[in-house]
């Protein structure tokens, strides 16, 4: 079986930023849900920065073959939240967040890297680099990608947190069918479609 060096190699520049991403994702729902008074995610094991703790199988598989993946959604119980709606809304902005912040710190470190050494780089320096890049851009798309508002993305959670009691009721019974509809949309292209000339955007807008 012959392996592509170009794939492979993007494989192994990408893998250490996106299990950054995908756990910081996770552990700031995790952290925000128990700053408002739920200790699900921290009594499952979920309030860590081990990647083995938060990775999806097909999440990894979709990053691999679609440039597009998610992480193993942490627990959240809103029976512990004072105000369920607005809380939960709380919760799932957290994830973006996270990772938005980590794509302009990753930005950031990235021009000044560049600004000290504008001429021909080291090796060492060369694959800090690409991982920077990488992480600007993983962090985009797992800040994009999770906004779309399709149960269980994060997205949907922020929708229910707008909507009225009863619509939000409504939508959140989606749920156990947004996983096929997440990955027959992926299967047609869409999902691509929509989100890809956005994050290309947004990431060379950060990388300069």
């Amino acid at each position: 079986m012959h392996l592509d060096p170009e794939f492979l190699l993007r494989l192994l520049i990408s893998a250490p930023p996106l299990l950054l991403a995908l756990s910081l994702h996770e552990l700031a729902h995790g952290y925000v849900a128990l700053q408002l008074g739920d200790p699900t995610a921290k009594q499952a094991g979920r309030l860590t920065m081990n990647p083995l703790k938060h990775l999806d199988i097909l999440g990894v598989l979709a990053f691999i073959f679609f440039n597009v993946g998610w992480a193993k959604p942490v627990p959240v119980d809103p029976r512990y939240f004072r105000n369920p709606q607005k809380d939960m809304l709380a919760v799932a902005l957290a994830g973006p967040a996270a990772n938005v912040a980590l794509a302009i710190a990753s930005a950031i470190l990235l021009r000044l890297l560049t600004a000290l050494d504008p001429g021909q780089p080291g090796y060492a320096l060369t694959i800090l680099l690409l991982l920077l890049k990488s992480s600007v851009w993983i962090n985009v798309m797992l800040a994009i990608f999770n906004l779309l508002p399709i149960p269980p993305l994060d997205g949907s959670r922020i929708l229910m947190g707008v909507l009225p009691p009863s619509a939000a009721y409504r939508f959140a019974g989606l749920e156990p069918y947004g996983i096929i509809l997440v990955l027959v949309l992926f299967y047609l292209g869409i999902i691509g479609k929509i989100i890809m000339p956005i994050i290309q955007t947004l990431a060379k807008l950060l990388q300069g």
